[in-house]
C-alpha cells in the first residue's frame, strides 16, 4: 500500500480536546478528509475491500494519534465506512441507499440534497464537497454500467447494481451545478397482498387484474411519474403462466419481474462519434425473432408504440407496457400520438382500429395528495363507433377530500358494467363472481376533513 499512500501530515492538535459532540463531529471529519488527501484512490480501487479496510483503519489510527484526541470505537467504524463509500460507493448518498425507507433521493447541486420517505420530500443536511465531487461520483455511476457524461455527453440515465434507476444532468445543461436523481426500488418484491393492505386497490380489483393477466389480455398502464407504473407491472408479471416465455424491453433496467423465464433487453446510447445506438423500436423488432410468448417494454414513449402494437395483434396476446399520461382516455391519445411519429402516413382511422384491437385493458395509477399511490381506473377498451375508440370503467377510485394527516381520501367502487372480456375469461377457464361488477362502492378510505 505504500505506493497508493502518501506520507501523513499530523494534524493540528486541540488541547482542549473533544469535549463535546461538535467536537468529536469536527475530528471526524478532518481525518476523513485528510484520509482521503492521502489516499491513492485510483490504486485503492484495486486493491481487494479486506485490505483496503485494514489499510484504512491503520491511517485512521496514525491520524488520529496524531491528533491527540481519540474517537470511540462507533465513531471509528462510522469515519471507516465513510471512507469506504467514498472510494467504492456513491460517497454521502450511500447512507440513504442502505436505508430501506428512502424511495427518492433528489440532488439540486452539491449543497442540496432531498429524500423522499413515505411520499414526502425533506431537506437533509448531507452535501458534497463542490460540484466536482458531485461530477465525480456522477461518472463512477455511468462507468459501472458502460455508459460516460461529461461536457459533450451531459445528460445520463443509467441503473445501480440494486435496480434503482438514476439520472444525471451536468455543466453546461445544468446551470446551478449537476443535479442528480435517484428513483429507488425496494430489496423486498411488492406483491398484491401488500398493494390491497397498502389500499393501493381492492380485492375485487386484484381478482379482475388476474384473470386478465392469466387469460392473456393486453394490458395498458398508464400514469404520471413516481405514480407506481413500474411497481404494478412487476405485480402483474407474477401471475404470468410459469410455461410462457417473456421478454423485456427498456431505455434503462428497473423491471424485477417475479419469475424464473424472462430475457432482459435494454437499449444502448450512441458512443462518443455518434454512432452504435439501439432505440426500442430495434429491440421490439429484433424480440419478434425470439419466440417470446409475451412482450413487456418498460415505457412506451415514442415510434415503439407500433411496433408494440403490431406484436399485441399478432400472436404475442399478453403483451404489457406503461405510458405517462393522467386519464385512460390520454393514454390512448398519446399512443396514437406516438404511433403517428413512426413516420408512416396512416390514416388516424387506421391508427385507432390497430388500437382498438390489440389494447384490452388500461389500468390508471395517480400519486395523489400526500403521497399515497392508487389505481384509480381500470378501464376496458370496448372497440369502435365510427372513428372514436370506444370505452368503459369497471372500477374507479374517487376522491372526496384530504384526511386530518394530509391525504387524499375517497372510495373504491365498481361501476356495474359487465365487461366485454368476461366471456374470454371464462373460456379460458376462470370462474369470476357474478357479484363481482354489481354497482357498489368497495372500499371507504379516510375521512375527509370538514372545511369551512
Amino acid at each position: 500500500m505504500s505506493s497508493a499512500v502518501h506520507d501523513v501530515h499530523s494534524l493540528d492538535n486541540d488541547p482542549r480536546g473533544a469535549s463535546t459532540s461538535a467536537d468529536r463531529l469536527a475530528i471526524r471529519m478532518s481525518v476523513h478528509h485528510r484520509l482521503l488527501e492521502t489516499l491513492d484512490l485510483a490504486e485503492a480501487r484495486r486493491m481487494t475491500p479486506e485490505a483496503l479496510q485494514a489499510e484504512c483503519v491503520r491511517r485512521i489510527d496514525v491520524l488520529l494519534n496524531a491528533q491527540g484526541t481519540p474517537l470511540s470505537a462507533s465513531e471509528k467504524k462510522t469515519l471507516l465506512r465513510d471512507v469506504v463509500d467514498e472510494i467504492f460507493g456513491l460517497g454521502p448518498l450511500e447512507e440513504f441507499l442502505r436505508d430501506p425507507t428512502v424511495s427518492d433521493i433528489l440532488v439540486n447541486g452539491p449543497q442540496k440534497v432531498y429524500v423522499e420517505r413515505a411520499g414526502v420530500l425533506t431537506l437533509t443536511d448531507v452535501t458534497f464537497r463542490d460540484d466536482q465531487h458531485l461530477v465525480h461520483v456522477i461518472q463512477r455511476v455511468a462507468s459501472k454500467v458502460g455508459r460516460r457524461i461529461d461536457e459533450g455527453s451531459p445528460m445520463l440515465d443509467a441503473r445501480l447494481l440494486d435496480g434503482s434507476r438514476v439520472n444525471a444532468i451536468i455543466h453546461p445543461l445544468a446551470l446551478d451545478g449537476a443535479a442528480l436523481s435517484i428513483r429507488r426500488f425496494g430489496t423486498t418484491p411488492i406483491d398484491v397482498k401488500k398493494l390491497v393492505s397498502f389500499q393501493a386497490l381492492t380485492d375485487e380489483m386484484a381478482e379482475f387484474l388476474h384473470s386478465a393477466v392469466n387469460c392473456a389480455l393486453n394490458i395498458v398502464i398508464s400514469g404520471g411519474t413516481g405514480s407506481g407504473k413500474t411497481t404494478l407491472l412487476n405485480v402483474l408479471s407474477g401471475w404470468i403462466p410459469p410455461t410462457e416465455r417473456v421478454i423485456t424491453i427498456e431505455d434503462a433496467a428497473e423491471l424485477r419481474l417475479q419469475r424464473e423465464h424472462v430475457v432482459r433487453l435494454e437499449t444502448r446510447p450512441p458512443n462518443i462519434e455518434g454512432r452504435g445506438e439501439v432505440a426500442q423500436r430495434d429491440l421490439v423488432k429484433n424480440c419478434l425473432r425470439m419466440r417470446p410468448d409475451r412482450i413487456i417494454m418498460g415505457e412506451c414513449r415514442g415510434a415503439e408504440a407500433l411496433d408494440m402494437l403490431q406484436a399485441m395483434n399478432t400472436g404475442h396476446e399478453g403483451s404489457m407496457t406503461t405510458v405517462h399520461s393522467n386519464t385512460p382516455r390520454d393514454a390512448l391519445g398519446r399512443i396514437e400520438n406516438m404511433v403517428s411519429m413512426s413516420g408512416f402516413n396512416f390514416p388516424v382511422r387506421v391508427i385507432r382500429q390497430q388500437m382498438a384491437s390489440a389494447i384490452n385493458i388500461v389500468v390508471q395509477l395517480s400519486r395523489l395528495t400526500g403521497g399515497k399511490r392508487r389505481i384509480m381506473n381500470i378501464t376496458e377498451v370496448t372497440g369502435m363507433e365510427g372513428d372514436m375508440i370506444c370505452s368503459q370503467d369497471l372500477f374507479l377510485f374517487k376522491q372526496t377530500g384530504i384526511d386530518s394527516n394530509g391525504h387524499a381520501c375517497g372510495s373504491f367502487e365498481c361501476c356495474g358494467i359487465r365487461p366485454k372480456v368476461l366471456e374470454r375469461i371464462e373460456a379460458e377457464g376462470f370462474k369470476l363472481n357474478p357479484k363481482l361488477f354489481e354497482r357498489r362502492r368497495l372500499l371507504e378510505v379516510g375521512t375527509p376533513v370538514k372545511t369551512l
